[in-house]
């Protein structure tokens, strides 16, 4: 038997909706899959092209998920973090340095499908990712805060069918979130 507790909420369109919490796997958080790369760049593909829109060279390929619960203070945090993770090597060898420290870049891709549930059926829910226009607005909202770091910021194109390609350096990927819950 699972435990938890039901929280209602307000969205910003005036819907409200309700979520069931609970202390071991439904914690509602903005979610980033962070990859340290060489390269990376995202296409925007439609029926008879293929649109570079982002493009970098050592930095972070940054997938970024919303949910309903996220507010600009998730965003700032998972901005934050990011900008002074220490994930480059110093002339030690020693996982020491941050993106700022070397200069480094970001693409940054709005990904709703981290918050596919796969727990019941064959298909994924998708119910708890953010509608697109509070999506749309905290993805902008954390490209602009990165910005504000003093680091380059590429995106992808929200709500398109994109392709992105990078070459994953190290291999290093973190999970980061805005609340612990990894």
């Amino acid at each position: 038997m699972v435990s938890g507790r039901l929280k209602l909420y307000l969205n910003p369109e005036g819907v409200s909706y309700a979520l069931f919490y609970n202390s071991f796997y439904s914690h509602k958080i903005m979610r980033a899959v962070i990859q340290k790369v060489t390269q990376a760049k995202v296409d925007v593909l439609s029926e008879n092209s293929c649109e570079t829109c982002g493009e970098i060279n050592n930095g972070f390929m940054i997938l970024l998920g919303v949910t309903h619960t996220d507010t600009e203070a998730d965003a700032k945090y998972i901005a934050d973090k990011t900008a002074n993770l220490r994930i480059f090597e110093d002339e030690n060898g020693k996982l020491n340095l941050s993106l700022k420290d070397v200069g480094g870049s970001i693409l940054l891709v709005s990904q709703f499908t981290l918050y596919a549930d796969a727990r019941s059926g064959r298909r994924p829910s998708f119910s708890n990712a953010a509608p697109a226009e509070q999506a749309d607005k905290l993805y902008q909202y954390t490209a602009q805060l990165l910005r504000e770091h003093g680091l380059t910021v590429e995106t992808g194109r929200f709500q398109t069918h994109m392709q992105v390609s990078l070459c994953n350096d190290g291999p290093v990927t973190l999970l980061l979130d805005s609340q612990k819950t990894f």
